[in-house]
């Protein structure tokens, strides 16, 4: 067998190669467009396919450089840090943070649900956060971040699990969120109450409400403000080791960033978001192809059975959350079922799936402008950042 070992700049580009393939075969198959899978799943699965042929084959073996896929990942968690502005979850009012809520008992129910299923089927009790939030409401990205981890834990197969998680959420989110919201409508008789739908900018980026016009300055200065948030960060998590606490590597730089982001709220310093945004969505595709293309895929045949029963348990409690839980909690509304069927895309997938399950219901039965503008603001802001901490707390309890 040939073995082929690439460094940091080799790494690179063959990771922006696969992402263009995947970008490419993503604009020529609708049903991945319908669905919202990301080019780099769609392209780091079909490189892990050949990888998978040319290790049973013994015909080739790839082994990348992971130094340059841990520092996209420290970029990504702390975009994620300091997207986290508790001022604007203060002006979102009330609905935002009752949303809020709603989203982080899932986040919970999904990893006690997946931890004890996976006892249950004799598998190990690490196996099941593959299984929970940070595959379905954390989706692939925090999948990728986090599998290698409970791989390091002992845990063979996690990667891979985690990913065949993800898109079978995005698939599922997508499936369930219409019949939901359908029947609550049905059942309580609601209607709209708004005249006008929302504008586009309401509906798909929160971030716009402090989104100003990029320059070259603005650039410069998120490229300084994330390499020191990347920095103290890191002397923060080195510091907590020197006294026996171990704190993942990304843990630091992103409660630096979020506290970096609610001193300049505070002071009320002017910044742009969509710089962050970028950055944030570069490293996360760049990292996300870099891992799938280091899975393996062989490792994901001994624990699919187990796995397709427990999301297949995830997907029903996500359904009767949304049905029971999230639509009173909202207000039992004609606004609480779009949120409720948004939930359902939400939970088990991402926010694109949550606004297209949203499009869907309210194209044909109404608009909702409070729907279209807290589910995005808790997806685009907070829910990461606190799904984060929970997957990390349970995964500290369990090892």
């Amino acid at each position: 067998m040939h073995s082929f070992h690439l460094d940091i700049a080799l790494t690179v580009a063959v990771g922006a190669g696969v992402l263009g393939v995947g970008e490419f075969v993503k604009k020529r198959v609708p049903l991945l467009e319908r669905f919202f899978i990301p080019s780099a799943v769609v392209g780091g699965i079909l490189f892990s396919i050949i990888a998978l042929i040319g290790f049973q084959q013994q015909w080739f073996e790839f082994a990348f450089n992971a130094d340059i896929r841990s520092f996209f990942l420290l970029v990504f968690f702390t975009t994620i840090g300091f997207s986290a502005s508790f001022d604007l979850l203060k002006k979102g009012g009330i609905g935002v943070l009752l949303f809020l809520i709603c989203a982080l008992i899932v986040v919970v129910l999904q990893n006690f649900v997946g931890v004890g299923l996976a006892t249950l089927l004799g598998l190990p009790p690490l196996f099941g956060m593959a299984a929970g939030s940070l595959a379905l409401t954390g989706g692939h990205g925090t999948s990728a971040a986090f599998g290698p981890l409970l791989e390091s834990l002992g845990v063979s197969g996690a990667l891979p699990a985690a990913i065949a998680a993800s898109t079978w959420g995005l698939v599922f989110g997508s499936l369930i969120g219409g019949p939901v919201g359908l029947r609550l409508l049905k059942k309580h008789k609601l209607k709209s109450t708004d005249t006008e739908a929302p504008a586009a900018s309401e509906e798909v980026n929160a971030r716009s409400i402090v989104a100003t016009k990029p320059s070259s300055d603005q650039g410069m200065m998120t490229v300084i403000i994330l390499a020191v948030c990347i920095g103290i960060g890191t002397l923060l998590v080195n510091f907590a080791s020197s006294f026996g606490v171990v704190l993942p590597a990304y843990l630091g730089p992103m409660i630096v960033a979020a506290i970096v982001r609610n001193i300049l709220d505070f002071r009320k310093v002017s910044i742009s978001t969509s710089q962050f945004d970028v950055a944030g969505s570069l490293s996360l595709s760049l990292f996300l192809v870099m891992a799938l293309m280091s899975m393996k895929l062989w490792e994901l045949a001994a624990v699919a059975g187990p796995l397709v029963i427990i999301l297949s348990v995830q997907t029903l409690i996500v359904g009767l959350f949304a049905y029971f839980v999230t639509f009173r909690i909202m207000g039992g509304d004609y606004d609480a079922v779009v949120l409720s069927a948004g939930h359902c895309g939400f939970g088990l997938g991402a926010t694109p799936n949550a606004m297209a399950n949203m499009e869907a219901l309210t194209a044909k039965k109404g608009p909702s402008l409070k729907a279209f503008f807290v589910l995005p603001l808790v997806g685009s802001l907070f829910i990461d950042f606190f799904n984060a901490g929970i997957i990390t707390a349970f995964i500290s309890f369990l090892k």
